[in-house]
């Protein structure tokens, strides 16, 4: 009677070990499974100058964890006024730091996961045919009866760091008015390498990306504000969003953003 009692009792007491560790393993499990839900989408607004080095960081970040990341490249400005409207989004990332200021303010980003991701510079194309290089001060001469493309000044990051180097140049008043304004940089650098503009201000990264133009010129970096890419979580993003800003930030993410032509800022500058 003794015997079985003991054996009873053993039994029992196995039972509940058994029971509470799967319940300790079950809410393991949960609390996984909520940091990063099977099938998650992390939605990313970038600065169209990202598109190939982001692409490539989503590819690898998604291979490594149970999500898809989930681009929508355009200027920082049409980007962040699409956030403003209220455009679903977990992380920002823009050109410069005017635009990212702008979200801050409006508080369509945390402004205490604000992180700079790389930096960048400004180069001179021209159609892959043309000869190199150009100098400054035949720029005006070398566009002919043509027109030098690059961001809207007004409102795209790449045409107001073109509009400041013009200036410090002494370039602005014989340049500006002869400046065909692009939507993004993207968009600046397919008119040139359509050979729908002589000459083009574009960003660096995206002038080694694309065969169908010739860096002519590089621009100092000491002639305009100094090119950054800061990026925000966005307000009640997907918590999976601040895995990939880590991943961005990472040696890893920084040595994609070199590859594609960006500089090194360090991860939280």
């Amino acid at each position: 009677m003794t015997h079985e009692t003991e054996t009873h009792r053993s039994r029992r007491r196995f039972t509940v070990i058994a029971i509470a560790s799967l319940g300790l393993a079950m809410l393991s499990m949960a609390k996984e499974a909520a940091a990063n839900p099977a099938n998650a989408t992390i939605t990313v607004f970038a600065a169209a100058s990202l598109t190939d080095a982001l692409t490539e960081a989503g590819a690898q970040f998604s291979a490594r964890h149970n999500l898809t990341v989930r681009h929508s490249f355009a200027s920082s400005a049409q980007i962040a006024r699409q956030l403003a409207a209220g455009a679903p989004a977990d992380l920002f990332i823009s050109a410069d730091t005017e635009w990212m200021d702008y979200a801050i303010e409006r508080k369509l980003v945390r402004a205490e996961t604000r992180r700079m991701l790389a930096g960048n510079a400004l180069a001179i194309i021209a159609p892959a045919n043309a000869t190199e290089p150009i100098r400054a001060g035949d720029w005006p001469a070398a566009l002919g009866s043509g027109r030098l493309v690059t961001g809207d000044p007004d409102s795209v990051p790449l045409g107001r760091y073109a509009r400041e180097a013009l200036q410090f140049l002494g370039l602005w008043s014989q340049l500006g008015p002869r400046i065909a304004r692009a939507e993004n940089a993207r968009a600046a650098l397919a008119l040139v390498a359509r050979g729908e503009a002589p000459l083009g201000i574009v960003y660096t990264s995206d002038a080694l990306g694309e065969s169908r133009v010739r860096v002519v010129a590089r621009i100092d970096p000491r002639a305009h504000t100094a090119i950054v890419y800061p990026a925000a979580i966005v307000t009640g993003a997907d918590p999976s969003a601040a895995a990939y800003l880590d991943f961005l930030t990472s040696p890893d993410g920084q040595k994609i953003f070199e590859r594609h032509g960006f500089t090194r800022l360090g991860a939280g500058r």
